[in-house]
Formats: structure tokens, sequence, C-alpha cells
């Protein structure tokens, strides 16, 4: 298989179709935008902490790639009801799986699709692009983030 039908299998188009959390939410109580000036990909994320300040609700909007689309829609789908500690520790195993071929984050099955993109370095930043997005929003939030160990 190619890298590019290996990167587009049929798990990541299903996941970018799916478009989990697509839309602005109502009520977010933390939002950002980043950007991959390189290839021009942009996603948004708002999110919405309960009382307990787990996620209650995540939305997204994303102009960018089918791989950045993917990702977006599996944090839509999996990140309501985690913690942002619990979040932060996802990405950074998340991280590690794309840029070092680590096991899929514990917990993220849908993460699995990602794994091919391991081997196109070009596109790690399109996989990360919305968890970035949602570590900033949660830090607007006012959930900071962890402090650097």
């Amino acid at each position: 298989m190619s890298e590019p039908d290996s990167l587009y299998q049929k798990a990541i188009l299903d996941h970018a179709k799916a478009a989990v959390g697509a839309g602005k939410l109502e009520a977010a109580q933390g939002r950002a935008t980043v950007d991959n000036p390189i290839c021009g990909d942009r996603v948004t994320v708002e999110v919405a902490l309960g009382e307990d300040g787990r996620v209650t609700a995540l939305g997204h909007t994303v102009r960018g790639c089918v791989l950045c689309a993917a990702t977006a829609s599996v944090l839509g789908a999996d990140a309501p009801g985690h913690t942002p500690a619990e979040l932060r520790a996802a990405a950074q195993a998340f991280d590690a799986m794309i840029r070092e071929g680590a096991p899929t984050p514990e917990g993220w099955p849908g993460l699995d699709a990602f794994t091919p993109v391991h081997e196109a370095k070009s596109r790690h930043e399109c996989v990360l692009l919305p968890f970035e997005a949602l570590d900033k929003a949660m830090a607007d939030a006012g959930e900071p983030a962890e402090p650097a160990a």
C-alpha cells in the first residue's frame, strides 16, 4: 500500500466524514484557533466544562485536510467526559504515537487509524493540530496546562 493509500484509509475517511462535534457550541467556555502556516490547516475548538471540570461538550471547525478533520472528529466523539488532565495525557500519548511510533493512547481506540501517519513526517502537524487547539481552548476556559516535569 502506498503512503497516500495508507494515510487515507477507510477508517480515517469515516472519521472525517462523521465530523462528530463539527460546528460551534452555544455555551462555550473556552475557544482557541490554531493554524499550520505550512499547509494552511486551521482548527477552532470550543469547549464547555462541567462543575467537576470535565469536558461536557466539544465543538470544532476545521478548514484543512482530511487528516486534520478526522482527528477533530475523534476528539468530538471521545473528549466529552474527560478531565483536562486526562485530555492532555491523551494528547501527549498521541504525539508520541505519531512522532515516535508509540502505542495508541489507552482508551482512545479511534486514534488507531492514525498509526500510518508516523511514517509521513510531513503530516504529523495535521493530525496533532486539533489536540493543540483543544489544549488552548481548555486554557481559555480557565484550565491551565500542567507544568512541565
